[in-house]
């Protein structure tokens, strides 16, 4: 193998490895932190995922349900630390969830707490560094 061939070759693993941070995106990028949202939903799924997890909510909203897509700032062990378990987020509880609307307008939020029905908060891990709670990470 000559030189030419081994630099190309590890300029194209260095690549493969940024991938990930590439795709990784920031809070202000996606959500807008002027625009604050509370819901009062049911629960119609999660997704335990890394690097952030997913809850979903059917909200109603002008006598319409919406189902909103609340994205956490943490991945599964990040949330599992701060007391969040799969029993907890049964498909049909009732939830209010806290964050910030999606820029592009959809039922998308990045979530700061979810209350779950016996008054317990689970913070949400938001990755917006503007509010108090994301220090707590």
């Amino acid at each position: 193998m000559n030189l030419r061939t081994l630099l190309a070759l590890t300029a194209l693993m260095a690549s493969l490895a940024a991938a990930p941070a590439i795709a990784h995106h920031s809070f202000a990028a996606e959500f807008d932190a002027d625009k604050p949202v509370k819901f009062t939903g049911k629960i119609t799924g999660m997704r335990w995922s890394n690097p952030h997890s997913w809850l979903y909510v059917d909200v109603e909203q002008n006598g319409k349900v919406v189902n909103w897509a609340f994205e956490t700032g943490a991945g599964v062990n990040s949330l599992f630390r701060r007391g969040w378990r799969k029993e907890d987020l049964p498909v049909g509880a009732t939830v209010t969830v806290e964050g910030w609307q999606a820029r592009n307008g959809k039922p998308v939020a990045n979530s700061r707490s979810v209350r779950l029905s016996d008054g317990r908060t689970l913070f949400a891990g938001t990755s917006n560094r503007n509010d108090p709670s994301s220090r707590d990470q």
